[in-house]
């Protein structure tokens, strides 16, 4: 595994080439978005896409989300482009919205869950732009971490739980956002998929018809979006959304605490920001440094229920969930 470390803001291309060029002979490579950091494979290569899977212990059910450098490329991945699409893009791209569209022919069956959708972006982070862009190809990426597991916000992140599985991993740096994209559905009536940071809200202001229905699916079934699973996002932990002091409830001393202030008396805590934005750039670090303590629950303060932290609850809740 090689590991290419790049300016977040100023990405060489020199630097970048060997992993874009590594991109187009069918490798995998782990590269930052302004989500998460992603594991990609040219999306046109079947046999690449597959090595995707296998790394991450995913179910073929499960699709991915191709990502594209402009708007010019998306024609490649998609067949259909309706008005309410270019009206989406024009505000939120590039960014964190996945829109779900009916595919192009040339995307092989095995990044669609054998669906004839496909979800695509433009990434807002400038590494990933310039690395699809030097690949010359569409590049499907997940999170770069086992399946259902929380998904990395920094290379060491990635490495932590790929570095045997990948060939290369470009490192700039921590994550802007740091949960993963909003997905939004545009065939038939439009719908959300997955939460994320760009709100229902904010998307009604283009789509005032917007159904915010998001849905999950049943095991074996192929599922229209990623992160759809009830146990999803998920430390090795057990994860207990409730008040700080439930620890002391608990036999164990490997109990931390994901919360707005610091504990009484000490204790394992991750002192979050109070904002949604944030606090969602923050999430998954704090989980998977409860992890790295060796923690064996984690009790996280219940953040605020507005409109603004939905996402944020959607992967928590997740995470609760147990895998039965």
């Amino acid at each position: 595994m090689k590991r290419i470390v790049v300016d977040a803001n100023d990405p060489s291309s020199e630097d970048l080439m060997p992993a874009a060029e590594a991109l187009r002979e069918g490798q995998v490579v782990a590269f930052p978005t302004e989500t998460v950091y992603g594991l990609g494979a040219n999306a046109l290569d079947a046999k690449a896409v597959g090595r995707i899977f296998e790394a991450k212990g995913r179910p073929p059910t499960n699709p991915l989300i191709v990502h594209v450098a402009s708007l010019d490329d998306v024609s490649s991945v998609v067949r259909e482009w309706p008005d309410c699409a270019q009206q989406l893009a024009e505000r939120f791209w590039p960014g964190p919205l996945t829109l779900v569209l009916r595919k192009n022919a040339l995307i092989p069956g095995i990044v669609t869950a054998e669906l004839d959708t496909v979800g695509v972006r433009i990434p807002r982070h400038p590494v990933a732009r310039r690395l699809i862009e030097l690949a010359g190809v569409p590049v499907a990426a997940p999170s770069a971490n086992r399946y259902m597991g929380v998904s990395p916000t920094t290379a060491e992140h990635v490495l932590k739980g790929l570095s045997n599985e990948i060939d290369w991993v470009v490192d700039s740096g921590p994550t802007e956002v740091g949960l993963e994209s909003t997905v939004l559905s545009l065939v038939g009536r439009p719908r959300v998929l997955r939460l994320g940071m760009i709100s229902v809200d904010t998307l009604k202001e283009v789509l005032p018809e917007l159904d915010p229905y998001y849905d999950e699916v049943t095991e074996g079934v192929a599922a229209s979006s990623p992160g759809q699973a009830r146990r999803h996002y998920a430390p090795e932990a057990k994860v207990i959304i409730g008040d700080p002091e439930l620890r002391k409830a608990f036999n164990s001393p490997r109990v931390g605490v994901v919360g707005f202030s610091r504990l009484e008396g000490g204790g394992l805590c991750r002192v979050m920001p109070t904002d949604p934005d944030g606090y969602a750039r923050e999430l998954y670090d704090a989980l998977h440094m409860m992890d790295e303590a060796g923690c064996e629950y984690i009790i996280v303060d219940p953040p605020p229920t507005t409109a603004k932290w939905q996402a944020i609850w959607d992967r928590l809740r997740r995470a609760t969930e147990s895998e039965s």
